[in-house]
């Protein structure tokens, strides 16, 4: 791998966890997003084609621009600058839900909520309650593991000002709706970090095909909503959980204490197992 400031990594090059090869196809549109993420033939397949989708011109342009210009802290990095996929446990009885990889974080690192002040918060909660091998996680290669679960995002770019529009979430819904479905034989509980999280993962609960209450239930910290899994899943129940985003606003307000994030993933282990 080379450091030069290139403006993402090439799938295949040797970046640790990269899923996709030379080979992957790349969604260029909304429309070719849905194709792809319904024929991806494995979840593995179905993240090395996150991890190269290019159908949001304007977050194509954010996330490459960052991965050139770079944050002065990180100048001698290279920089992952492309979607970020899931990862994590292929058959997770818990979900974990963001809104989008942060600019200096896993837009760097490759990795969801790593390399950021949320995930060594969400990270560091994760390993006390027993659902990641180590308490933080800075890189690709680092030997984090998640136990028994799994994260994923509504977006899966680096957005600016940390808000995607509309329609960018609309055209990245596909590659959530699927994980979501191949996840569901499993999952036993869903974490939403945050409204948007909340809001982003109800559509891709209702096309994988659980019940869901009506009207959707308002997010909270500790909210707890009963969902009927997809017909054929061996149990009767699954839980959606809200958690307030370990943000650094929430963090340096007191918002979200360590005590928080720990009563939520506990809650989800205990109610996993």
């Amino acid at each position: 791998m080379t450091s030069a400031n290139a403006p993402f990594v090439p799938p295949g090059s040797g970046w640790p966890g990269d899923p996709a090869t030379p080979a992957t196809p790349v969604a260029h549109t909304p429309d070719e997003v849905r194709a792809l993420a319904a024929e991806a033939p494995t979840l593995h397949e179905l993240c090395a084609r996150q991890s190269v989708c290019r159908a949001c011109p304007r977050l194509v342009e954010w996330r490459e621009q960052v991965a050139v210009r770079r944050r002065r802290a990180y100048a001698d990095q290279e920089y992952w600058g492309r979607p970020v996929p899931g990862w994590g446990d292929e058959e997770p009885r818990v979900l974990i839900v963001g809104l989008a990889p942060a600019a200096h974080g896993g837009n760097r690192t490759g990795r969801i909520f790593t390399g950021d002040r949320s995930g060594d918060w969400l990270f560091a909660s994760l390993h006390r309650t027993g659902l990641a091998a180590r308490p933080t996680s800075v890189h690709a290669a680092d030997g984090q593991r998640l136990l028994g679960a799994r994260m994923a995002a509504t977006v899966r770019c680096a957005p600016p000002d940390n808000k995607p529009t509309p329609a960018e979430r609309a055209a990245c819904l596909p590659w959530l709706e699927r994980e979501v479905a191949e996840a569901a034989g499993s999952v036993r509980v869903v974490v939403a970090l945050g409204g948007y999280a909340w809001q982003g993962v109800w559509p891709a609960l209702r096309k994988a095909g659980y019940g869901l209450p009506r009207p959707r239930p308002a997010f909270g910290h500790g909210a707890e909503v009963p969902l009927i899994p997809p017909e054929g899943t061996p149990f009767d129940r699954v839980t959606l959980l809200g958690c307030y985003h370990p943000s650094q606003q929430n963090t340096f307000t007191g918002r979200v204490t360590e005590e928080m994030l720990d009563a939520v993933f506990g809650r989800a282990r205990r109610l996993a197992e």
